[in-house]
């Protein structure tokens, strides 16, 4: 609207800008709400459009029915799988009786289960080889065969491999004590390795009075609720207790173990040996190699004769063929249910050996198919030669000769020829370089380092004088002729070199805690040369550090993969969908070649023989990365690079491992004792193997007994993996002006402060800084820090370098003998470092 002004011309009207605020209208209520839109379709929705509501939750509905389809699956393979054991399509149910305490008698158990009050039907004469003390049952009332054993807990290592292929164990209780000392060590060794379906069981309650009995019973699952909170216990005195044994054995819900679960496995039932004919005409007998026919009863997943199978304590072998032999526990006691031929199965038929009637071929090895026993990778020497220059390193040759420092040369001498000429200097440092190179372990200097501050130590220990120290002497002597009888029994089993050894370890590992890494200085050798292998990182968390860089030779004798990861699953689950092979529940016989002699000595001495088929890569060496916690048992120091025996899955080897601590970093520090307080990674050559997998380690003493150190489980292979090594150089603050001071004691020369100049320094009291400038020639050097420094601070360099573990992986472990509990162990805050 125009407007008239006051004096008669028009006046312009107001005109918004973009700026002009814009209110929403009013809402009338004309409009359909979707509550209103809902009731009036009723229901009705366009086929051609849906929703975005719509459409999430049929997908939501399709997820739930997916899940409950995977969830009534998993269900009905379990229920099979539990149905099938122990029934005439699957294997019997391996039961191994283990007596926990030193006066129970496991013999009396079996005893009574192969009773007649049973009602089962005993086959004495068809237990398992090189175990007397083992039957097979058959229960027609049940429908259920099972195959007992005894299994002693002298030897440890029969003892594991028996837990790693039971289906059941029964432990023998004390009807008072429960287990002793070493039945609690047995314990620990069989939850550290992986516990299938157990049942407990004790003697000798029927005994006692009435009403002790259940004060007694009372007492007893006290003691056991810590091992087992959810165990029942069974007493065992009479026909009717054996069978509500055998009922709960039977029917009992077991126990997973991944190690196992993926992979076939076999105990061996009857065992035979032939040896090769080549061996035979040279006299080779019973010390050369030959085939070893391996009679039992597959479990967890089917068998194919082109992979390796592993028997655990002898190594890893190559099968020629697979035989079905009859049955020798069926089910129906008229008759044997033959076995079925797998794909490609063969029809000749031959005499087994084992009973007179003939067996069937099943399958026979195709050496183009068959796996290989190659374990490293073949090295060849001449890999890393260069026989012509690239066009790169043509123009890096140039641009280094350009480049290159003038050196004085004689009149006349062509570039050709200058480039021959050696400079003194540079000759004398690369010799020395030459000469110190193979110098890769600091622990010979470290013990020479310690020795020597324990020599000062005691040299200038105080005291009241000579009167004292012939007084203390007299004192001795006179205490050394009192003594009594006891005390020298006592000193006749003790073994001087072994204390000492421990004393000097404690020492090294109480010193490695009070200064974690300190290092000291030589005088007799130069700082640049003795650790010239080590660098300074500026941060250890985001320095980088090229894990391709400087590998040892041994590298090149390994395996790596590009992803582990993405392997073991492939592999895995190509391993859980094989249909092909003799399945699960087969009594097979497996010809295994080039077999040594020792395999039947150690069957024939009444060991159990156990057999595993490997996954592929599994029979070839990597570097493998094992996550332990140290054992509460153990208190003596473990050093890294010490040899320890590793129980891995179903193989036990020896080696020398390193320890690092457990982190997410790219860079891991090296451990130089095993922590007592932390979960480590313990790094060591030996055979690949898919995870899950239990590790136990043990550490053998000079008497023949192993004691488990620590317990755990595979982490991983990872050839990359950079595991550091650091060592701290202390210096002490001489002079301090502030920000500034004059620090000693760290290098004793001007060239090593030169050297080691780029590094930064840092203190005990959380400074940080760097060489400045050196003074004089005796060490003595100019340092600057970010704040001033106290008189009671230590000026500190961190230097690192990277650590590999030595080759020293030996498949053959000796036996163990029977462990035997310490008595007076000197714990490590009590040791008197003087």
């Amino acid at each position: 609207m125009v407007k008239m002004a006051a004096n008669g011309e028009k006046q312009q009207g107001h005109r918004p800008g973009v700026y002009k605020q814009k209110n929403k209208g009013h809402k009338h209520g004309k409009h359909r709400t979707k509550g209103e839109i809902e009731r009036e379709n009723k229901g009705r929705v366009s086929v051609t459009a849906l929703t975005k509501k719509q459409r999430k939750e049929q997908k939501k509905m399709d997820r739930r029915n997916k899940a409950n389809q995977l969830r009534r699956n998993k269900k009905d393979m379990v229920l099979t799988e539990k149905r099938r054991l122990g029934s005439r399509d699957g294997p019997p149910h391996l039961v191994a009786v283990v007596s926990l305490h030193a006066g129970v008698d496991a013999g009396a158990i079996t005893k009574l289960l192969r009773g007649e009050g049973a009602g089962g039907v005993v086959h004495q004469d068809r237990c398992i080889s090189g175990i007397s003390d083992s039957f097979g049952l058959i229960l027609p009332r049940f429908k259920q065969r099972f195959t007992f054993l005894s299994q002693s807990t002298a030897d440890m290592h029969s003892l594991l491999d028996v837990a790693k292929i039971a289906d059941s164990l029964v432990f023998v209780l004390d009807s008072t004590e429960g287990w002793d000392s070493y039945g609690d060590y047995c314990l620990s060794c069989l939850f550290a390795q992986g516990l299938p379906s157990h049942a407990l069981v004790c003697q000798g309650v029927s005994d006692l009075a009435v009403k002790k009995r259940v004060d007694s019973r009372r007492a007893l699952s006290k003691i056991t609720e810590i091992r087992f909170p959810d165990a029942r216990l069974f007493p065992l005195d009479s026909d009717q207790d054996a069978t509500l044994l055998l009922r709960h054995l039977g029917t009992q819900r077991q126990r997973k173990l991944g190690f196992r679960s993926r992979r076939s496995h076999l105990l061996a039932q009857h065992v035979t040996f032939t040896p090769n004919s080549s061996t035979e005409g040279t006299g080779g007998g019973p010390t050369g190699l030959g085939t070893l026919c391996v009679s039992g009863y597959i479990r967890g997943r089917p068998l194919q004769v082109d992979r390796l199978v592993h028997i655990s304590g002898h190594g890893d072998f190559q099968l020629t063929q697979i035989d079905a032999p009859a049955d020798p526990l069926p089910l129906n006691l008229t008759t044997a249910r033959p076995a079925k031929l797998g794909k490609g199965g063969d029809v000749d038929m031959h005499d087994g050996g084992e009973d007179e009637t003939p067996v069937r071929v099943l399958m026979k090895a195709d050496p183009s198919r068959r796996e290989t026993l190659h374990a490293e990778a073949e090295v060849d020497p001449m890999d890393g030669e260069q026989t012509w220059p690239t066009e790169s390193e043509l123009l890096e040759a140039e641009e280094a000769r350009k480049s290159k420092r003038v050196m004085k040369v004689p009149k006349g001498t062509s570039d050709y020829q200058a480039t021959w000429i050696v400079d003194e200097d540079e000759g004398e440092e690369d010799g020395e370089l030459d000469e110190e190179s193979s110098d890769d372990d600091d622990d010979d200097m470290l013990d020479e380092a310690m020795d020597g501050d324990d020599e000062d130590i005691n040299s200038q220990e105080p005291g009241s004088g000579c009167a004292s120290e012939e007084e203390e002497e007299e004192e001795e002597e006179v205490c050394s002729t009192e003594r009594t009888g006891a005390d020298q029994r006592y000193d006749e089993h003790l073994d001087e070199a072994a204390e000492e050894e421990g004393l000097k370890r404690y020492r090294e590992a109480r010193a490695n805690e009070m200064f974690p890494d300190e290092v000291d200085t030589p005088l007799d050798m130069a700082a640049r040369i003795r650790f010239q292998r080590y660098r300074g990182l500026k941060s250890f968390r985001s320095s980088p550090w090229d894990p391709m860089e400087n590998l040892p030779l041994n590298y090149s004798r390994i395996f790596q993969f590009q992803s582990f990861e993405r392997t073991r699953h492939r592999i895995l689950a190509e391993a859980a969908a094989e249909e092909e092979g003799a399945m699960v529940g087969w009594y097979v016989t497996l010809h295994i070649n080039d077999v040594p002699f020792s395999v039947m000595e150690s069957v024939q001495s009444g060991k159990p023989l156990t057999l595993v088929s490997l996954l592929p890569h599994e029979q070839k060496m990597s570097v493998m990365h094992l996550l332990v916690r140290r054992h509460p048992s153990n208190t003596e120091p473990i050093k890294s690079k010490e040899e320890l025996v590793f129980h891995c899955g179903f193989r036990r080897f020896r080696a020398s491992p390193i320890f690092s601590q457990h982190t997410s970093a790219d860079k891991h520090k090296m451990e130089r004792f095993l922590r007592p307080d932390a979960p480590t990674v313990v790094s060591v050559y030996a055979p690949i193997t898919f995870n899950p997998s239990g590790v136990l380690l043990f550490k053998q003493r000079n008497d023949g007994i192993q004691d488990l150190v620590a317990t755990g489980s595979l982490l991983s292979c990872d050839p990359q993996r950079v595991v550091l090594k650091r060592i701290v150089l202390s210096g002490h603050p001489f002079k301090i002006n502030r920000r500034s001071a004059v620090v000693r004691y760290m290098f004793f020369n001007r060239d090593d402060i030169m050297w080691f100049k780029p590094v930064e320094l840092r203190t005990k009291w959380g400074r940080r800084g760097h060489i400045k400038e050196a003074l004089g020639t005796h060490g003595h050097m100019k340092c600057v820090f970010d704040n001033q420094l106290p008189s009671q601070d230590t000026v500190l360099m961190n230097l690192y370098k990277r650590v590999y573990p030595p080759w020293t992986y030996d498949p053959y472990v000796p036996s163990s003998l029977p462990w035997v509990k310490r008595e007076g162990i000197v714990e490590m805050d009590d040791l008197d470092m003087e």
